[in-house]
């Protein structure tokens, strides 16, 4: 892939402290819990249901939550580089049951090591990785395809670069007029916005897919795209 973005330090962070952040996300992020249902539904369509489930970059464990109820014969692993979003997570599903779920050690994908009982059927990263260099990405999908059983699915979604210079302004006024509706500042929203290429770094559709292609993964599929975000769907 041709490099559109520079190289940083390889790092997963959030603009919000674990407490505040599903307070705040869904008035940032368009369309935000329908991340976490899609893939709900496409694990459902599955031909079976998953005996293990990986959650990449869980946050306060808002996927799994919703998941476990779906699936009440799947394992559920979180992990996640933040400390106080894992802290989260074991508060909001402090109920359910402890053998169907396993809190990993805090760490980045990429730098994942922590051996696992057995292999995933299915891992998911929902905006976790566009914080990323090019190295970081690529090392974190690597990761997530070596550790996935074959047959195995990955389910990522991802802040999106648009194609053209134009279609990057007309995307962040776009993004920005969600904000506001939301009940954003101008100001808010603009800060928010200079994070683009400084603090998370997008790639294109067309690069996230040749990205997973050659990673390894069969099957690659775009199955949902909207304002600047987008999800993806591979299996091994």
């Amino acid at each position: 892939m041709t490099p559109t973005t520079p190289v940083k330090p390889a790092q997963n962070a959030t603009p919000h402290l674990p407490e505040d952040f599903d307070s705040r996300i869904s008035g940032v992020l368009p369309y935000y819990s329908c991340f976490h249902q899609e893939t709900i539904n496409f694990v459902k369509s599955m031909p079976s249901i998953p005996k293990v489930w990986m959650d990449t970059g869980c946050g306060t464990g808002s996927l799994v939550n919703k998941a476990i109820e779906e699936f009440p014969t799947t394992k559920f692993l979180l992990l996640d580089p933040s400390e106080g979003m894992l802290n989260q997570a074991r508060k909001k599903l402090s109920s359910c049951p402890v053998n169907r779920l396993e809190f990993l050690r805090a760490s980045s994908t990429q730098e994942f090591s922590q051996e696992i009982e057995e292999k995933p059927d299915i891992i998911t990263a929902i905006q976790c990785h566009h914080y990323l260099n090019r190295e970081g990405r690529a090392r974190a999908t690597d990761m997530c395809y070596n550790l996935l059983k074959e047959g195995g699915v990955y389910i990522t979604f991802e802040n999106i670069r648009p194609l053209t210079e134009e279609g990057i302004l007309a995307g962040k006024r776009y993004w920005q007029n969600f904000q506001l509706t939301h009940g954003r500042t101008e100001d808010e929203t603009k800060e928010h916005l200079k994070r683009f290429d400084t603090e998370y770094f997008p790639i294109t559709v067309e690069e996230h897919l040749e990205l997973l292609r050659e990673t390894g993964f069969r099957t690659v599929e775009l199955f949902w795209y909207s304002y600047m975000q987008a999800g993806f769907y591979c299996i091994k």
